[in-house]
């Protein structure tokens, strides 16, 4: 089945609003005019029930089927924009100096709209959907606000979904995977605590740059000599920061930087390790050393029959050639994995076509995917939601 007649027609209306959003990004949970414009486009579907301030500023609306009562499925879209200058060029480039919609959101959020007027016309399946509008993807993890504020129990979900783009995969493409698809994203700082000194006299200091040096290049030993080779984790120092005239040894060194790991082991394993190092190379030239370990979102994993049934209905708009039921884990992270961990559910990929990556400046999202992302909304609605 190729995409649907009347996701094709809604193409341009629903551009008209993926650029209205482009061109007024916002960031975190500061959503509220984009939480507004969503809101009122809900309203204007006729859609059943609209709570608004869940998670803080995400939206929800349930649409309920007209063949009989059922279960409720979950569909989500993220809001949020990213604090970058945007480069695109484009005519409906960001208004707003600094935030650009940078990750694709805005095409996120006009899709979900999308097939949430479809399905509020239609009404073809048994039971509710709940569209789902999220704030502070990045960074803020506005999704597992959203599950602590009881948005699963509210409207009884059973099932949840989400789906992202993905530049340099062809448009009418998807992919997932079941298990592990993208990492979980945790930062440390390691503050060295030395004795400063005249640089000419080392002897008489405990160097904090020399030791830093030393558990940076430690910290690499983590992928290579600790985790299992057929496992993942990267560990990235970011930022070293010492010192303050060319001639004086200083009292500390600060270091910082991502753990990114596929499972909770791993992942536990990794920091772990960072405190281990860290402490005892510290301690083998007299220096202290402080860890801080910061948990942030967890490993998105999807389930294994929600992902067959998402890779499914993905083959019945895009054709079996055109789905990856096998597509590699991603070390970014994800905070749809909080959904995930509430409820069984899948995550997917669609392609965005041969455009700039994700986070950067001049990426824009590719507004010929928006039928297919409302087909693959409506097919999986009505697929899971079957009389």
């Amino acid at each position: 089945m190729p995409i649907l007649n009347r996701a094709a027609e809604l193409k341009n209306e629903v551009t008209e609003w993926r650029r209205h959003l482009h061109q007024n990004p916002e960031l975190l949970f500061a959503v509220e005019n984009t939480a507004a414009f969503v809101e009122r486009k809900l309203r204007e579907f006729g859609v059943d029930e609209i709570v608004t301030g869940l998670g803080r500023t995400g939206v929800v609306g349930l649409i309920r089927g007209n063949r009989g009562p059922g279960r409720t499925v979950g569909l989500r879209a993220d809001m949020d924009a990213l604090p970058i200058t945007e480069a695109s060029g484009r005519a409906w480039s960001s208004t707003a100096p600094g935030k650009m919609h940078a990750c694709g959101h805005d095409g996120h959020t006009a899709m979900l709209l999308g097939a949430a007027k479809y399905l509020a016309e239609t009404r073809n399946f048994a039971g509710n959907v709940a569209v789902i509008f999220q704030p502070a993807e990045e960074g803020g993890g506005g999704g597992n606000e959203m599950v602590k504020d009881g948005m699963m129990e509210r409207f009884a979900i059973e099932e949840v979904y989400g789906m992202h783009n993905m530049p340099g995969m062809p448009v009418g493409h998807f992919g997932s995977r079941a298990g592990p698809i993208m990492a979980s994203t945790d930062e440390f700082n390691i503050t060295v605590k030395g004795r400063g000194g005249h640089a000419a006299q080392p002897h008489k200091t405990i160097d904090p740059i020399a030791i830093g040096a030393q558990i940076v290049n430690a910290l690499q030993t983590i992928a290579s000599r600790t985790i299992d080779p057929l496992a993942s984790i990267v560990v990235s120092v970011t930022k070293f920061n010492a010192g303050f005239a060319h001639n004086v040894i200083p009292e500390q060194a600060v270091l910082a930087g991502t753990v990114r790991a596929l499972t909770p082991e791993v992942r536990d394993t990794g920091e772990a390790r960072i405190r281990q190092i860290a402490e005892n190379i510290a301690g083998a030239y007299g220096a202290t050393v402080d860890v801080w370990y910061g948990r942030n979102y967890p490993v998105t994993v999807n389930h294994a029959a929600e992902a067959g049934h998402a890779l499914a209905v993905a083959a019945t708009i895009a054709g079996e050639g055109n789905v990856n039921a096998a597509l590699d884990p991603m070390m970014g992270g994800e905070d749809f994995s909080y959904m995930l961990l509430a409820r069984p559910g899948a995550f997917v990929f669609i392609g965005n076509g041969d455009t700039a990556g994700l986070h950067h400046p001049a990426y824009d999202f590719n507004d010929e995917a928006i039928p297919h992302g409302i087909s693959y909304w409506v097919k999986l609605a009505e697929t899971r939601l079957a009389a």
